[in-house]
């Protein structure tokens, strides 16, 4: 049974480029439907996808987060390929990710960024990309090296199990993580990167984009990690605890009395306040492990990415024979 490719090219207001895109990604696979999904557009960015040969479909909420949520709910496919349309990435690539994420395979095949041209990758964006993605390395794993990169390849039991929670440019973040928490099998490969089309305007915003991306890794810290996020919390508490009650238990010790009473019951308080905030963070642990379950289940209802092999049920008749019975999926 031959896999499905499909390509996703998420736009808003990107006529001068989006046209080139879906030609090239036609080129570079020509068995893959080519879905162009505007965002809202007011240029002719609708006419020039569908002049190229591309299938139109329409998310009217602003953000890219929701473009990829619809996407993923709507598109069927064995591999799926998401690509910018403002005609940066070197789509030649995109045949050489697909063979990776079957052969792998793998669930996620990231094209990690390499400029091509001088000034195509801004020094604000290359320093928060670089700022960003060694926090969600220390934070929830290293197997990453171009975290905001929106040029990649997933299987199906990756888009099928992917919540798709954010709104905007954060949803490469998002999609980072999920990998990294369930641990799923996650290949880099460089592209070439370069500057948009001189008529083309982008819609990036450094320094807002930048802080709604660095809030959602904060978020999901406060998820994924809740014991980490919980002890630091808890931490800073008893420290302040400690600062206060020990001149306290000083005095104490020294004088058989205590004389300031209300800078006693105030540590005590901040200390209880910390073992309460700790204990949450463990009970929270729990739950997020459970929910991490969930995920690793949904993950597993689709079978690996293959590219050309029927998928087989074995039924296990006694203790050395089996009965291998062919099937399709």
């Amino acid at each position: 049974m031959t896999p499905t490719v499909a390509c996703v090219v998420p736009c808003h207001n990107e006529e001068v480029a989006i046209g080139k895109v879906v030609c090239d990604l036609r080129e570079a696979l020509p068995e893959a439907v080519v879905y162009v999904y505007d965002n809202a557009s007011t240029d002719g960015t609708v006419a020039e996808a569908l002049g190229a040969g591309a299938i139109v479909r329409h998310e009217p909420r602003k953000g890219k987060g929701n473009v990829i949520r619809r996407a993923f709910a709507d598109v069927e496919a064995d591999a799926l390929l998401i690509i910018d349309g403002d005609d940066t990435y070197d789509t030649s690539h995109a045949r050489e990710m697909v063979d990776l994420l079957f052969e792998g395979p793998y669930d996620q095949v990231v094209g990690a960024r390499r400029q091509t041209v001088d000034g195509a990758y801004r020094t604000g964006h290359a320093v928060g990309n670089k700022m960003l993605t060694g926090t969600v390395r220390s934070l929830f794993g290293n197997d990453v090296s171009d975290m905001l990169s929106g040029y990649r390849v997933f299987s199906r039991r990756y888009i099928k199990s992917f919540p798709a929670l954010s709104h905007e440019f954060e949803t490469e973040t998002e999609m980072t993580v999920h990998a990294l928490s369930l641990r799923l099998p996650t290949a880099e490969i460089e592209v070439g990167f370069k500057d948009r089309p001189a008529d083309s305007t982008s819609k990036l915003r450094t320094y807002r984009d930048g802080w709604c991306i660095l809030k959602l890794i904060l978020g999901l810290a406060r998820r994924q990690r809740p014991s980490l996020f919980h002890s630091v919390i808890a931490g800073l508490f008893a420290a302040i605890s400690l600062a206060l009650g020990i001149p306290v238990v000083v005095e104490f010790a020294r004088t058989g009395v205590v004389l300031r009473l209300p800078t006693a019951v105030l540590a005590a308080a901040i200390m209880i306040i910390a073992v309460l905030v700790l204990m949450g963070g463990y009970i929270l642990e729990s739950f997020m492990y459970m929910r991490q379950e969930q995920a690793r289940l949904a993950h597993l209802r689709y079978p690996a990415p293959s590219r050309g092999v029927d998928y087989m049920t074995v039924e296990l008749l006694d203790d050395t024979t089996r009965k291998i019975l062919p099937g399709t999926v």
